[in-house]
């Protein structure tokens, strides 16, 4: 336990003096030269030094290769907050976030975001909450694909809590796919209301695109529980692993 404490502090301390260094200058070149793409190279290297630090692996597999060819929507479970980190670095090289909106309290990180084309949703706002679910549609149809936690919390179990349907609809709009994501191992790794960080190998599992395509708000809670049931199931299976970070 004192030697992750020690690691966790350290992974704190080093991340925070990334992003207070490293994102105010990648904001400026970005607002000044219209370069968003570094912000994506800046940030897997921010993360993968925190994964570094605090001892996090992780192991990425499935039925087929993660469809970088076409927007989709990835949806996964919520175990941790290592958990959108670990997918952020996992999944894809230009991952758009639709992230809760208490966030935003942290005004750099929160900046660096937005700039990013990652979308708040603050669902204590219905007006609000469906703005940003156009922008996300919006985004998906200019070729950006998103990552979505429809539990909008960290389970405390193995079951998976009541999906919300922000981001189903949000996919509906754009008809893109949903691809169902399983993660596994984020509550070793840092307990709900813990700060320490234990080292730990997560395994990530990538199911088959589900399509949206001629799909509308009619057929939104079959699709909910159809992609559901799906990340159940992997959660039950045994992973297929295709790649180690």
């Amino acid at each position: 336990m004192f030697v992750a404490g020690v690691r966790s502090l350290l992974t704190y301390v080093s991340v925070s003096l990334y992003v207070l260094i490293v994102a105010p200058v990648a904001m400026l070149a970005a607002w000044l030269f219209g370069w968003k793409r570094h912000l994506y190279v800046l940030g897997h290297l921010g993360v993968r030094l925190g994964l570094f630090l605090s001892g996090i692996r992780y192991r990425v597999g499935g039925p087929q290769p993660v469809p970088l060819n076409r927007p989709a929507v990835y949806c996964a479970n919520h175990q941790s907050n290592i958990d959108p980190p670990v997918l952020f670095d996992a999944l894809h090289p230009h991952m758009h976030i639709l992230y809760k909106a208490e966030i935003d309290q942290i005004p750099v990180l929160a900046r660096a975001f937005r700039m990013g084309g990652f979308i708040p949703i603050d669902r204590r706002n219905k007006e609000a909450a469906l703005r940003s679910i156009d922008a996300g549609a919006q985004s998906i149809r200019a070729g950006n694909s998103f990552l979505i936690f429809p539990e909008g919390t960290r389970s405390r179990t193995d079951e998976l809590l009541t999906f919300k349907k922000g981001g189903f609809i949000m996919a509906m709009k754009a008809q893109a796919p949903i691809v169902p994501v399983a993660i596994r191992g984020g509550r070793a790794a840092m307990h709900r209301g813990s700060r320490i960080i234990r080292p730990v190998t997560v395994t990530v599992s990538v199911g088959r695109p589900i399509e949206t395509a001629g799909l509308d708000v009619k057929d939104r809670d079959a699709l909910i529980e159809r992609v559901r049931q799906r990340i159940a199931e992997m959660l039950l299976e045994g992973p297929a692993m295709s790649r180690p970070s």
